[in-house]
């Protein structure tokens, strides 16, 4: 049962057991009073009406209690009928506790609070016919027991009403975290989607359209040529495919899902990217270890984003992907010999599009940085470093 349940279910409970006293004591005390009465007066021409209003008081005592509608007139009739009863035969006084408890529950505390008093003075009226004299005693305990009864029912009615406000905020306060959670489990997707497609079908579609371009320059002089770049369109877009399945399904890259290692798969991507126009290397320093399945996915995909950028934005001929190893830190290098740009301007940070933030947020999910170093006319290296923590 979860936790809110619990507590709301707590104060229901403990309601319907003081009910049950108070429907109890309510019943032995009517028993017992029609019982001194018969005891002390068999012979008394009030008998069969003490009989027929202890009845008439009993049967109203649950119409009270099972009737909802009109509820308050039913109790107002067992309250009358109570005090002729008290009028008759002043022993049945004690029947007023279990009132007093119905009263304060159903009616508003006003009109309860006056109720009590009447009550209370019923009953002192009540217990000094039967004494046959004015006992201070029994002038004075009624009033202090039914002020100090009235005082602990009120603070508890008003406890029980602060704890289900508080169970309704707690209520409201766990719609409004789950609905925030659905809402980032939304975005976290989103977000993910966006990096795999910038760094993967970006990528591949630049690539594509690069040697498609190539292969129309050359179609009519070098058909040989031409058809090579053609297949090699093809093999990308068959690489496309493959990745867009694996990302979907947020599975590892395909260079990395036949258990390669991220040099191994840095180089396979380096030789497939590279071609006429593009020349991508590729330096291992150090012997980097093996990672966890996420980080090398991560680090493979900013390299991919980075390469992406290169190949619309930088006009470069050469990318450079250095892969080193620092004992307690790995940082990978993707350096181009392109136009370059100013990272602080704003206007130039903004057209980059969406492949700088999707990097920063992969290594902020890492622990890690990114590092942009560029100068218009000098090219770019941008420079990703995550920790490494090892066996």
């Amino acid at each position: 049962m979860p936790a809110e349940a619990q507590v709301s279910a707590q104060p229901r409970d403990d309601t319907r057991l003081l009910g049950t006293v108070v429907h109890s004591a309510f019943y032995v005390l009517l028993a017992a009073s029609l019982l001194r009465f018969v005891l002390r007066h068999h012979d008394s021409p009030r008998l069969p009406w003490v009989i027929g209003l202890s009845i008439g008081l009993a049967v109203l005592y649950v119409v009270s209690e099972v009737r909802a509608s009109r509820r308050v007139l039913w109790f107002a009739l067992l309250v009358v009928a109570w005090a002729v009863l008290v009028v008759l035969a002043p022993s049945f006084a004690w029947c007023a506790v279990p009132l007093l408890y119905t009263g304060l529950r159903i009616l508003p505390l006003r009109v309860a609070l006056a109720l009590v008093v009447g009550l209370t003075a019923l009953v002192v009226y009540a217990q000094l016919k039967l004494a046959g004299w004015a006992d201070p005693n029994l002038l004075l305990a009624p009033p202090a027991v039914a002020a100090l009864s009235t005082a602990l029912f009120v603070g508890l009615l008003r406890q029980t009403e602060r704890q289900a406000a508080l169970i309704d905020d707690l209520r409201a306060t766990r719609r409004e975290l789950a609905a925030t959670e659905r809402r980032e489990g939304i975005l976290a997707e989103r977000q993910r989607l966006a990096m795999e497609i910038h760094d993967t079908l970006a990528q591949g579609l630049s690539s594509q359209r690069m040697l498609l371009q190539a292969a129309d320059r050359i179609w009519d002089t070098d058909p040989g040529q031409a058809r090579e770049h053609v297949r090699g369109a093809a093999a990308v877009a068959e690489h496309n495919l493959a990745e867009a399945r694996r990302f979907v399904h947020d599975l590892a890259p395909t260079d990395l899902a036949a258990g390669s290692s991220l040099a191994e798969a840095l180089r396979a991507m380096a030789a497939r990217e590279s071609g006429d126009s593009l020349t991508v290397r590729i330096h291992i320093e150090g012997t980097p270890v093996r990672l966890s399945a996420g980080v090398e996915a991560a680090l493979l995909r900013i390299a991919q984003g980075a390469l992406a950028n290169t190949r619309e934005h930088a006009d470069a001929t050469t990318v450079t992907l250095t892969l080193t190893d620092l004992g307690d830190r790995l940082v990978l290098d993707i350096a181009d010999d392109g136009k370059g740009f100013d990272p602080a301007a704003p206007a130039v940070s903004a057209a980059r599009g969406h492949g700088l933030p999707a990097m920063r947020a992969r290594l902020r999910q890492l622990g890690g940085t990114l590092t942009i170093e560029s100068t218009p006319g000098d090219g770019t290296v941008v420079s990703a470093e995550v920790p490494v923590e090892r066996p």
